[in-house]
C-alpha cells in the first residue's frame, strides 16, 4: 500500500468490510505506511464497526489509541459511537462508564452526549439514573432541547405517568422548544399503554388540528403500542386519519398490523393483509412472513404455516433460522415430530444449520411422544455437532424426563450437567420439584428446594407455589403454611396464586373459618382477589350452608368490577340444590344468562335435572332435558340419562324410564348396573316381563356382563348361561329385589319370551 492512501480511503474500506476483525487488521497494518496517520474519521469508523459487531474489547483498545494520538477535546463523536453500541447490546453500565470517562479525559460532554446516555438509561428501565443525569445537565447550565424533553416524556410514560408527560409536553414552548410529532406520539402512546383511551384519542386529534403530522416511522411506533395490546380497531382508525394527511404506510406498518391481528387470533384477516401488501406496491419480506407463520404456529395451525413458508420460497424470499425453528417447534408441540424431521431435512438441504433452539424443540417433541431414547441420542448429537450443551438444552431433556415421570433420570442428568461444568438454574430445580409434587413426593421436593438454596439458587415464587399446591392437594395445610412462612422470611411476597391455593386447600379440608380469616389477611396485605378467589369463597360458604354470605360474595364480585364465570354459578346452583332449595337454584339459573350473559353448560343442566329428579318433579326435569337439546344443542351424557331414568322410576313412569334406558344404550353409553336394576325392578312390579327380559338380553348383547361370562368359550353354552348369570349377579350386588330375581330367572328361560325378545333386539339393532 503506498503513501498515496488517504484516511478517507481507509474509512471507506472499513465501512465496506463485513468482518470487523479483518477491518481491524487492515486498520492496524496501514499505520506502518510511510507518511500515513489515522485521523478522527478513521478512528470513528473503526470504533463504529467493532461496536456494531459486539467486539467491545477491541473497540476499547481503539478508543484508548484514539485518546493517545488525537486531541481529546474533539473525541465526543467517538465516545457517542461507543455509548450507542453498548446501548444497542443493553450493556448499560459500560455505556455509563464511557460517558463518565469523557470528563476525566478532558472531553466535555455536550447536550448531545447527555441525550444519548439518558435515552440508553430510559430504554433499559433505569429511570431514576436518567433523572439524575438530567439534573446534572441542568446544574451544568446546559439548556435541554426537544430531544431531551422527548426522552423525559418517554420516561414518564414508561413509569405509568402519562399525565405528567402531558404537562411536560405543554410546557415545552415555554422552554423555547416547539412541539413535534415524536413528543406528541410518545405521550399518546403512554395514554394508550395506560388504558386512557379517550385522552389518547383526543390528544391525537389535537395534534392533527395543530397541523403536526407524524411521519410514517413515528406513526409506526404509536400503532405498535396499540397492536401489542391487540387493539387493531383503534389502530385502523388512527391510520385512516393520517392517510388523509398524506402519510403513506410502509412495509413495517403492515408488519405491525399483521402482528396485532395474530396476537388477537384473527389469522384469516392477517393472511388477507399479507396478500394486500403486494397490491399496495410493496413486497413482503422475511419479517412479514415470519410474523404470520409465528401466529399460525401459536394457534397450532402448523400445516398452514408451512404452506406460507413454501410461498415465501416460491416468491424468492429465503427463510431464516427463525422461520425454520418456528415451524419445527410448532410441529413438535402438536406431536407431529415426523413432520418436524421432514421440514428440518429440507432446511438443512437449503443451508440451514440447526441451532440450540432447533434441538430443544425436537427433544421436547420426542419426549412428548415417549421416544426418550431418541431424545437422549439427539441431545448427545447436539454436542457432537458443536452445539454448546447449555442449561437451556439440559432443561429441555430434564423437562422431557419429568413429563414422563422419570424423576431419577432427571436428577441424574442434573448431576451430570454440574460435573460437566454447566450449572443448573432455578428453572432446572423448578422442573424437578414440580414433577416430584405431581407424583406426591413432597418431602423429596422440599429437600431439593433446600438443596437449591444451599447452593445459592434462590427459589422464585413458582417454586414456592408448586410446593404449597402439592401439600394442599394432600390436605397437609400445616406444612403448606410453613412454606408460606419461608416465603416471608426470604422476602418473597405471596401472590394471588399462593393465596388461592391456600384458600382452596382450607376449603377442601372443611376448615371454613380459616378460609375467611385467610381471605381477610390477604386483603390486608394488599393482594387483590380475582374470580378464582371468590369461587373458592362461594364454595366454602355453600359447604357451610351460609347461602346469604355466598350471594353477598356474588354481589361483591360485581361491585369490584370482576366478571363472574360459569364456575361461580355452577358452585352456587349446586349448593342450593344440595340444600334442597331447587327453586332458588332455578331462579339463579335464569339470571345467569339474562343478567350476566353466561350461557349454561351440560354440567349445569345435569345439576338441575338431578335435583328435580330427586324431588320427583319430572315435569321440570323433562322440560330442562328438552331445552338443553333444543335451545343449546347439548347432547345428554350418561349422567343425564341416569338422573332422568332414576326420576321416572321413582315416580312410577316406567314407560319413560324404559324408553330412556334403551335410548341411553343405543347412543353408546354404558349405564350403571344400579340403573339397569332400577328399571328391571319397576318392570317386574308391573309384571312387564317381556321388556324386562329384553333389557337382560340387551345387557348380554352389549357386553354389560360379569367377567365370569367371558370365561365361557363355547358360544352355545355362553348364550344359554349369560342371561342367568347376569340376573344372579344383579341380585348378588343388590341391584334387583328377590321378587324381581324370581320372575326374571324363570323369564329368561322362557323360550317364547326369549324368541320374542331376540327378534325385537335384532330388529332394533
Amino acid at each position: 500500500m503506498s503513501s498515496a492512501v488517504l484516511p478517507k480511503h481507509v474509512a471507506a474500506v472499513i465501512r465496506y468490510q463485513k468482518d470487523p476483525l479483518r477491518a481491524l487488521e487492515m486498520f492496524s497494518s496501514v499505520k506502518t505506511e510511510d507518511g500515513y496517520k489515522h485521523n478522527l474519521l478513521t478512528y470513528k469508523c473503526m470504533v463504529e464497526k467493532l461496536g456494531f459487531f459486539g467486539e467491545f474489547e477491541a473497540m476499547e483498545n481503539v478508543v484508548a489509541e484514539t485518546r493517545e494520538n488525537l486531541d481529546n477535546t474533539l473525541l465526543e463523536g467517538v465516545y457517542i459511537s461507543a455509548m450507542r453500541n453498548y446501548g444497542k447490546r443493553r450493556k448499560v453500565q459500560e455505556a455509563v462508564n464511557v460517558f463518565e470517562r469523557m470528563d476525566f479525559y478532558s472531553c466535555e460532554p455536550t447536550l448531545f452526549s447527555y441525550n444519548i446516555i439518558m435515552n440508553i438509561l430510559v430504554e433499559n428501565g433505569h429511570f431514576n439514573q436518567a433523572h439524575k443525569v438530567y439534573m446534572r445537565l441542568k446544574d451544568k447550565g446546559i439548556a435541554p432541547d426537544v430531544y431531551t424533553y422527548t426522552i423525559r416524556i418517554k420516561s414518564f410514560c414508561r413509569t405509568s405517568r402519562p399525565h405528567a408527560a402531558l404537562r411536560l409536553l405543554y410546557n415545552m414552548p415555554a422552554q423555547g422548544c416547539e412541539f413535534n410529532s415524536v413528543a406528541y406520539c410518545t405521550v399518546i402512546g403512554g395514554f394508550y399503554d395506560g388504558d386512557y383511551r379517550m385522552e389518547a384519542y383526543e390528544l391525537f386529534d389535537k395534534m392533527l388540528e395543530l397541523d403536526i403530522v407524524p411521519d410514517v416511522t413515528t406513526f409506526n411506533k404509536l400503532i405498535h403500542v396499540l397492536c401489542k395490546k391487540g387493539d387493531i380497531k383503534e389502530s385502523e382508525i388512527l391510520l385512516d386519519k393520517v392517510l388523509k394527511r398524506g402519510v403513506v404506510p410502509n412495509l413495517f406498518t403492515f408488519n405491525i398490523f399483521i402482528q396485532g391481528l395474530c396476537k388477537k387470533g384473527f389469522l384469516d384477516h392477517a393472511a388477507k393483509m399479507l396478500e394486500s401488501v403486494t397490491s399496495e406496491g410493496l413486497s413482503p419480506d422475511v419479517v412479514t412472513y415470519n410474523t404470520l407463520i409465528c401466529g399460525l404456529c401459536k394457534k397450532s395451525k402448523v400445516i398452514e404455516a408451512e404452506n406460507y413458508m413454501n410461498k415465501m420460497v416460491n416468491s424468492g424470499i429465503r427463510p431464516d433460522a427463525f422461520t425454520y425453528n418456528t415451524i419445527v417447534n410448532g410441529y413438535c408441540k402438536v406431536n407431529m415430530v415426523q413432520k418436524a424431521d421432514k421440514v428440518l431435512l429440507d432446511a438443512v438441504f437449503r443451508g440451514f444449520v440447526p441451532d440450540e433452539f432447533t434441538y430443544c424443540s425436537l427433544i421436547y417433541g420426542l419426549c412428548e411422544d415417549g421416544e426418550i431414547e431418541r431424545a437422549v441420542s439427539l441431545f448427545n448429537e447436539a454436542g457432537v455437532k458443536g452445539i454448546k450443551t447449555s442449561v437451556i438444552l439440559y432443561n429441555s431433556l430434564i423437562k422431557g424426563f419429568c413429563r414422563q415421570g422419570l424423576i431419577f433420570e432427571a436428577l441424574q442428568l442434573m448431576n451430570e450437567m454440574q460435573e460437566k461444568g454447566c450449572s443448573p438454574d432455578i428453572c432446572t430445580y423448578n422442573l424437578i420439584i414440580n414433577s416430584m409434587c405431581k407424583l406426591g413426593c413432597l418431602v423429596d421436593a422440599t429437600t431439593l428446594m433446600n438443596d437449591a438454596m444451599t447452593k445459592g439458587f434462590f427459589p422464585d415464587i413458582f417454586t414456592f407455589n408448586t410446593l404449597i399446591d402439592g401439600y394442599c392437594k394432600q390436605l397437609k395445610i400445616g406444612e403448606a403454611l410453613q412454606i408460606v412462612d419461608t416465603m416471608w422470611e426470604h422476602e418473597i411476597t405471596p401472590d394471588i396464586i399462593t393465596y388461592n391455593i391456600i384458600l382452596d386447600g382450607l376449603c377442601k379440608s372443611s376448615n371454613l373459618d380459616n378460609v375467611f380469616d385467610t381471605f381477610k389477611a390477604m386483603r390486608e396485605k394488599g393482594c387483590v382477589p380475582n374470580v378464582i378467589t371468590y369461587n373458592i369463597l362461594i364454595e366454602s360458604s355453600c359447604k357451610a350452608r351460609k347461602f346469604s354470605r355466598a350471594m353477598e360474595f356474588l354481589d361483591e364480585i360485581q361491585h369490584n368490577g370482576i366478571c363472574p364465570d360459569i364456575v361461580t354459578f355452577g358452585t352456587l346452583i349446586n349448593g342450593f340444590c344440595e340444600n334442597g332449595d331447587v327453586d332458588e337454584a332455578y331462579g339463579l339459573f335464569g339470571r345467569m344468562e339474562k343478567h350476566f350473559g353466561i350461557s349454561p353448560t351440560l354440567a349445569i343442566y345435569n345439576i338441575l335435572i338431578n335435583a328435580f329428579s330427586e324431588r320427583l318433579n319430572m315435569e321440570m326435569g323433562s322440560k330442562l332435558f328438552q331445552e338443553m337439546g333444543g335451545k343449546y344443542e347439548f347432547s345428554p351424557d350418561n349422567y343425564t340419562y341416569r338422573c332422568m331414568i332414576d326420576g321416572f322410576c321413582k315416580t312410577g313412569d316406567i314407560d319413560s324410564g324404559f324408553r330412556f334406558l334403551i335410548e341411553n344404550v343405543t347412543k353408546g353409553f354404558v349405564p350403571s348396573f344400579t340403573t339397569f336394576g332400577r328399571v328391571l325392578n319397576c318392570l317386574c312390579v308391573k309384571n312387564r316381563l317381556s321388556e324386562a327380559v329384553e333389557i337382560v338380553y340387551l345387557m348380554v348383547q352389549k357386553g354389560f356382563v360379569p367377567e365370569v361370562v367371558n370365561t365361557i368359550f363355547e358360544s352355545d353354552k355362553r348364550e344359554i348361561a349369560a342371561p342367568k348369570i347376569v340376573v344372579e349377579d344383579l341380585l348378588k350386588k343388590s341391584h334387583i329385589t328377590y321378587y324381581a330375581y324370581e320372575l326374571l330367572y324363570d323369564a329368561v328361560r322362557d323360550k317364547k319370551l326369549k324368541k320374542k325378545t331376540r327378534r325385537k333386539i335384532i330388529s332394533g339393532s
